[in-house]
């Protein structure tokens, strides 16, 4: 059965992998680690990089429904290159953000950074998103010191469609034939995703109705793997991928908001 993560379940997800990623940053044997998943980065960018973006976030959520555009948390501590100082700079960040968080609430209207996706602009829907960001950028952060650890199940599994909804669901057309792509997680929930002229949209697939159209193409693989492969952290062949997979090189190159 399918359950979308209650709004107390991703502040403690937010937590949990905000912890994970202190552990790994303290773990290094050097902050100018490179970090394999994002070749540009050393581990003290990435660091930067999670601890300004959920500081900007914050400031974002707490401008209220009314903000026209996402707000840039002002006179907000620089990222200190010091070991010792880095990790209580970003357990701060991670702070801001639950505050603003708990504050909103899960209903009120949020600046959110997304198009037409399936995803409300609700604060409830950034938390499910931070949830995302944070939990794949601490694999980065794992990936750099040698200890790569496979996403919590309970935030996998909310990450596949999850990123669907928001990521790939659009009212931009889809430049190609229409097709009909299913994602199937080894731990037992599905997803359809229809792309068309009219945008691609995405649907729970509980049990396929008699009569139903096949997929054009299928991955299958944990909700883990999906997630990694969605966010470019693991290679989509790495899936297990039946039916056209002309249809999955041309999602990754579809860049429907450029």
């Amino acid at each position: 059965m399918h359950k979308t993560l209650e709004f107390p379940d991703l502040l403690r997800l937010i937590d949990e992998r905000s912890t994970a990623f202190r552990a790994a940053v303290a773990s290094a044997s050097s902050l100018d680690a490179r970090v394999p998943t994002c070749p540009e980065w050393t581990l003290f960018d990435l660091a930067r990089h999670l601890g300004e973006g959920r500081r900007n976030w914050a400031a974002t959520v707490a401008a209220g429904p009314d903000a026209p555009a996402r707000t840039l948390a002002e006179g907000a501590p620089a990222a200190p290159r010091e070991r010792e100082a880095l990790p209580a700079w970003l357990a701060a960040s991670t702070q801001e953000l639950l505050d603003a968080l708990r504050n909103a609430g899960p209903d009120r209207g949020c600046w959110v950074g997304w198009g037409d996706s399936q995803s409300p602009r609700t604060c409830g829907a950034v938390a499910r998103h931070q949830v995302q960001e944070i939990a794949v950028h601490t694999y980065d952060a794992q990936v750099a010191v040698g200890a790569p650890q496979p996403l919590p199940e309970e935030a996998a599994l909310d990450g596949v469609e999850e990123f669907q909804f928001t990521c790939c669901a659009t009212t931009v057309a889809w430049p190609h034939e229409p097709a009909v792509v299913d994602y199937h997680a080894t731990e037992g929930r599905s997803w359809r995703l229809r792309l068309s002229g009219d945008g691609a949209r995405i649907a729970r697939l509980v049990t396929p109705a008699a009569g139903e159209t096949p997929a054009d193409a299928s991955a299958r693989g944990t909700a883990n793997e999906l997630v990694l492969a969605f966010y470019g952290r693991i290679p989509v062949d790495s899936l297990k991928l039946d039916g056209d997979r002309r249809v999955f090189d041309r999602l990754v190159a579809w860049a429907p908001d450029a």
